[in-house]
Formats: structure tokens, C-alpha cells, sequence
């Protein structure tokens, strides 16, 4: 049932993909209306599907390539929507919504059999680990969609020629406000997932660090977004620097996501 699910999820998904953008084109009260109601079905949907296989499997589904980008695709999509509810910017699910459904496709292509749970993952660190790494990549995930718009907004103002785009993205204040607070959150997070993980490790496998792969990328990505928050609260980063960061550092952390185990060996290629 959670496979019938997914497929459901995927549609709506792409669905409200399709609607999103083409209110960021023509701005139409009843597209939004539709796109929101596309993107809140695929959700609710998209929690049945984890439910059911959490039923299915017996324990927390986010331990291969088929959970992971699908519960990271959950997480994005339900902390935007409560970005959305909260502050109207409907807007910003154009660049959300393409993020989710390729996640969401880059799930489907692996494979969706449940297997007996690897003894190193039966820790009670398990769900508390990865829970606090999602949520702050999800985080992480805004702050790029907001990097790559305030370049956009950035560019039409620099080059004097104010397109219609203009009009429909938020402000540069905006944007860079939003910039800072998903760091704000999404460090801690990212922190906390880090401490978490490393003592599981030292339960697991006798030490708190082992130079794994997904180890050392995680510490660079760590590096990347603490010295962007460094740089806002210390320096006075602000604007352009800031967006370019958040955009740099969501590609390592999705490199670190899906590039590692795809791409890599090491002691985590059996999750994440």
C-alpha cells in the first residue's frame, strides 16, 4: 500500500510543480489556489505513504536510497507549507516544488523492497539522528530556493531592466531575511544531527569519528554553513555573499546526501 501511496505522491507532486509555475507566470489568484491545493494533497499523501511504511517495515524507513530522499522531500514540503501559511509567499513553491519532485523521482529510481533492518541501524539513535540531519537539510533546502531568487532579483535590478519577474519574486530585504533565518535554524539542526551521529558512532562502532566519507563530507558542509553564519553575525554578510553561500552549501549538502553513497564507499552507504 505505502508503494500505491508513493505513486499518488508523485503525481500531485509533479502536479502542484506544474501549477506553481505557471502562477510564477501568470500570477493568478485561482492557480495559486490550485497549486496549494496540489501541494498539501501530495503531502498529506506523502505522510500516509511513510506511515504505512513504517507499519510495513517495523522500524523507521529512512534507511536506504528509496526513504531518504523521499522523507527529505516530506520535510521540505511540509516546512514550506507552514512558510507559506504563515508569511503568503506563495511564490516561493516554484522553486520548492521542482526540489521535492525530483526527489521524489530520484527516490522511484531505486528500490522500494523492505529488508531486514542491518544490526548497526537497531539503535535507539537511529531515528533521532537522521530526524535532526532531514529537518535541517529541509531548512537548508529554503535557504537555497531563497539564494537563487535574490540573484534573480539582484540581477534584473543591476542590469536596468526590470522584467516582470520583478514584480513577482519578494523583495531583496525579504529574501535575505528569510536567507538568515533558515540558517539560524538549520545550523543547530545540522549540529545537533552531527552530535547525535557521532554518538551513535561511538556505541556502534568504538569512536566518535572514523574519517568515513560521509563523516568528512558532513564536516565540510558543517564548516561551509557555520562560516556563513560566522560571516552574517560577525562580519556583516549580507545580500549577494549570503545567497551565493546558502546555494554552495545546499550542494554539499546533497552531494553529501545522495553523492557519497552513490559515488563513495565508506561505512554509511548503507543509509542515507
Amino acid at each position: 500500500m505505502s508503494i500505491l501511496f508513493f505513486k499518488i505522491v508523485l503525481a500531485f507532486y509533479l502536479a502542484g510543480t506544474f501549477a506553481y509555475l505557471s502562477y510564477l507566470i501568470k500570477q493568478r489568484p485561482i492557480i495559486s489556489t490550485v497549486a496549494t491545493a496540489m501541494l498539501c494533497s501530495g503531502f498529506l499523501f506523502h505522510t500516509v505513504s511513510i506511515t504505512l511504511r513504517y507499519m510495513e517495515a517495523g522500524y523507521t524507513p529512512i534507511t536506504n536510497l528509496y526513504e531518504a530522499p523521499s522523507f527529505l522531500a516530506w520535510a521540505i514540503i511540509g516546512i514550506y507549507l507552514i512558510m507559506q501559511f504563515r508569511y503568503k509567499i506563495t511564490v516561493f513553491g516554484s522553486f520548492v516544488s521542482p526540489i521535492a519532485s525530483i526527489l521524489i523521482l530520484v527516490s522511484s529510481a531505486f528500490s522500494k523492497e523492505i529488508g531486514p533492518l542491518p544490526p548497526i541501524l537497531k539503535s535507539f539513535w537511529l531515528p533521532i539522528h537522521v530526524v535532526l540531519a532531514f529537518f535541517g537539510d529541509a531548512i537548508f533546502a529554503l535557504a537555497f530556493c531563497a539564494g537563487i531568487m535574490y540573484l534573480i532579483q539582484e540581477h534584473q535590478i543591476k542590469s536596468k531592466k526590470i522584467g516582470s519577474f520583478y514584480y513577482r519574486l519578494p523583495s531583496l530585504k525579504v529574501l535575505d531575511d528569510i536567507n538568515h533565518y533558515c540558517l539560524t535554524i538549520g545550523f543547530p539542526l545540522l549540529t545537533l544531527g552531527m552530535i547525535t551521529g557521532s554518538i551513535w558512532a561511538r556505541h556502534a562502532w568504538g569512536s566518535f569519528w572514523s574519517w568515513d566519507a560521509k563523516e568528512i563530507w558532513s564536516l565540510l558542509t558543517w564548516i561551509l554553513y557555520a562560516a556563513l553564519l560566522h560571516g552574517r553575525i560577525n562580519i556583516g554578510w549580507r545580500g549577494r555573499r549570503a545567497a551565493v553561500f546558502a546555494i554552495v552549501g545546499f550542494f554539499a549538502v546533497m552531494f553529501s546526501f545522495l553523492g557519497v553513497n552513490t559515488m563513495l564507499s565508506g561505512l554509511h552507504t548503507y543509509d542515507r
